[in-house]
């Protein structure tokens, strides 16, 4: 039986790729994100679940991992990651819906989700998801958005905003977009079953008239240099942690796919996937394997 899950946030059709980072003035966050991935991912490994991986912003820079899982909700988001990246053996291209991931279990020495745990309703069942597809040492990248910043703090003391930054419950800003309390992020990252190990502060000088002053690598030179207080504070619009699956029992490592309505291990069979379980089929269009509706 399909368990009843939150409303996923869908860019279907979106230019968001092109509209917010190619031309929308993101060149300082984008290398500051680069250079914070840089300092959090291991030099190399295996098998790497990108969750949220829209057009493959990010898939580049993670050239030490033999093999790539990019997942997300969006099809047209995933064939422009096709078209960026190509198609190859080290790149697999999987939509669905992270509170229903189609993927086994301790499949993955490492995990990214940037950029992506801002949409997630359930954040803590979006986190327990992705801890049951690692191994157990396995590190898991997470980027959130902290609703704990200096503006934020700021608007509340002068009353220009009603939420209160400093209460752990998530804020809902606008329709499935969330900022969370760095404190609540900690929490849930115990409670899934991760170790926190070290946390950087992302865009600090994310204002206007900075960005149109300085060039954008300037501006990420200083703000890696500034990410190093993350461990003391987290008070930037952006906060990265790495975490470690811990307390988790070795194993054999399961089948690639699972349905994700029944869970059945799928046998990889393009053009397309059918359950034992439950019949249900899934496509492989253009090489991305569709494992939204079934």
């Amino acid at each position: 039986m399909t368990e009843n899950t939150p409303p996923v946030c869908n860019y279907e059709d979106s230019d968001y790729q092109q509209s917010f980072w190619e031309t929308g003035g993101r060149a300082y966050e984008d290398a500051a994100e680069e250079i914070a991935l840089k300092h959090l991912l291991p030099a190399g490994g295996k098998n790497l679940l990108e969750l949220g991986a829209g057009a493959g912003r990010n898939t580049s820079r993670y050239a030490g991992f033999e093999s790539i899982t990019l997942v997300d909700y969006s099809l047209t988001q995933l064939q422009q990651a096709v078209n960026r990246l190509g198609r190859s053996e080290r790149y697999r291209y999987v939509a669905a819906d992270i509170y229903r991931l189609p993927l086994g279990e301790r499949l993955f020495d490492a995990a990214t989700m940037i950029r992506t745990l801002h949409h997630m309703k359930d954040a803590p069942l979006a986190l327990a998801k992705v801890q049951a597809c690692l191994q157990p040492g396995a590190v898991f990248i997470l980027e959130y958005a902290n609703k704990l910043n200096l503006k934020a703090m700021l608007r509340y003391a002068l009353k220009r905003q009603t939420w209160n930054p400093y209460s752990l419950e998530p804020v809902e800003f606008a329709e499935l977009n969330f900022d969370f309390h760095p404190q609540a992020i900690r929490n849930w990252l115990q409670q899934t079953g991760f170790r926190l190990e070290r946390q950087l502060t992302v865009s600090h000088f994310r204002v206007g008239f900075l960005k149109r002053l300085f060039p954008a690598r300037f501006l990420a030179a200083l703000d890696s240099v500034a990410s190093l207080t993350g461990d003391w504070w987290q008070l930037t619009p952006s906060v990265f942690t790495r975490s470690i699956v811990e307390n988790k029992a070795d194993g054999l490592v399961d089948a690639l796919f699972h349905c994700p309505a029944c869970r059945t291990p799928l046998q990889d069979t393009p053009p397309e996937l059918i359950c034992s379980g439950c019949g249900k089929r899934y496509p492989v269009i253009d090489g991305i394997y569709d494992f939204r509706a079934g």
